[in-house]
């Protein structure tokens, strides 16, 4: 078959060939400092616009308010706190944003303490972050206190990912980690004045001692991030299951479920929360102004309605099923690769989609940050058998290829 004689190439082309050669070479022999030092900048970027530029959303009030309401036993004088002390701490105009929109919820709120004080049972039950911002508020302003709490957050989550990824020998691909916080909405939650990044840096922490057979460490962490966010009681609950039809020894995460099971009717009960019903009610079908003894009969019609249209802007407004979705592609192709999880990452990495899907049916609501405790650890636990896919290609003699689609192929 006749065929065309390649083009000579010129000056230009050979120096950019010499360049691109010398930089794949340089990269590779230097992947793993790269890509920790490019991961922990992103991590610093990210710590920094959480203290600089803070998200003042509304649930900083009853946050504060659940922190200190040992001090302020009435209502009005609790509701006077929590808005002053915002007030305090945010620009005049992201306060009016709190606290005016037009005769609605926000203003009603603002005007109303006995409606704002019955909210409280629903943000009550995260003890764990109520109980650090009234212990840090002794020795800082309490807004302060919850960006403190934001950067330490964001510090400990990078930390904790970077020792999974030198444990795992990836961290050449710390950078591509980072690209997940992105999709992610990593930025998003660092700058929310809420627990959800102190709950998944916890959860993240004792995923890990899971993967490392540090069984009492593992109780303790899964426990506190239940502590952080009670609602991590439904992946508990999946993983102890999965666990024990499985017959894999784990002790320490059954006995945090254990724990985070007892505590959970406890913390209900004290805390005054409404119920299931009325808490999804009020987060997805209609705001109600007052919760004490607010008890909507429950409605088939109601919940599908909710559940239709959370999923909806799920899919066309967050990013968490996306990154699900990305995960489990990756799994599939690694196993279709020959490059399997072992047994102990396998139910851990089958019990973080079922959370998934089943804290979103149990309480369907779309906000990526209920979920981002999740989103991170399954490409973690990826990243064993990428970097033995790379060693396998390494140890053959040729570099790690794209797949190619050559005509005429069959898949």
């Amino acid at each position: 078959m006749l065929s065309k004689s390649p083009a000579p190439q010129n000056t230009l082309d050979r120096l950019t060939a010499a360049g691109l050669a010398w930089g794949e070479g340089t990269y590779a022999s230097w992947a793993a400092p790269i890509g920790a030092i490019a991961f922990s900048l992103y991590i610093l970027l990210t710590a920094f616009t959480a203290w600089t530029m803070p998200d003042a959303n509304w649930d900083m009030l009853p946050y504060l308010a659940i922190a200190e309401e040992g001090s302020y036993p009435d209502a009005q004088a609790l509701h006077d706190y929590a808005y002053s002390t915002v007030q305090a701490g945010v620009s005049a105009a992201d306060y009016k944003a709190l606290t005016d929109d037009g005769g609605g919820f926000r203003s009603h709120m603002a005007q109303n303490a006995a409606d704002f004080h019955s909210l409280l049972g629903m943000y009550r039950i995260k003890f764990l972050y109520a109980e650090m911002l009234s212990t840090m508020s002794a020795v800082m302003s309490p807004v302060e206190a919850m960006r403190v709490l934001q950067v330490v957050s964001v510090l400990l989550f990078g930390m904790i990912t970077l020792l999974w990824l030198r444990t795992e020998g990836g961290l050449a691909l710390a950078p591509l980690v980072g690209a997940v916080l992105i999709m992610a909405d990593f930025g998003d939650a660092a700058r929310a004045s809420t627990p959800d990044l102190l709950c998944s840096a916890l959860f993240l922490g004792g995923l890990l001692a899971y993967v490392r057979s540090r069984e009492a460490a593992t109780a303790v962490l899964l426990f506190l991030a239940f502590m952080a966010r009670p609602d991590n009681i439904v992946f508990l609950a999946i993983f102890a299951v999965l666990l024990l039809v499985f017959r894999q020894r784990a002790w320490g995460a059954l006995v945090g479920f254990a724990a985070s099971f007892v505590a959970y009717f406890a913390i209900s009960h004290w805390a005054h929360h409404p119920g299931w019903w009325p808490h999804l009610w009020f987060s997805s079908i209609e705001q109600h102004y007052n919760m004490d003894g607010f008890e909507p009969p429950f409605s088939v019609a109601a919940y599908l309605k909710a559940f239709a249209a959370s999923f909806i802007r799920a899919i066309s407004i967050n990013s968490w099923v996306g990154v699900c979705v990305l995960a489990l592609a990756g799994w599939f192709a690694l196993s279709r690769a020959g490059f399997r999880l072992e047994r102990r990452a396998g139910i851990l990495l089958a019990a973080l989609v079922l959370g998934v899907l089943s804290k979103f049916t149990v309480f369907p609501i779309h906000d990526t940050r209920i979920y981002f405790p999740n989103l991170l650890p399954p490409f973690l636990l990826l990243v064993g058998p990428i970097m033995a896919l790379w060693a396998s290609a390494s140890l053959n003699g040729r570099r790690p290829a794209a797949l190619q689609v050559i005509p005429g192929d069959k898949p």
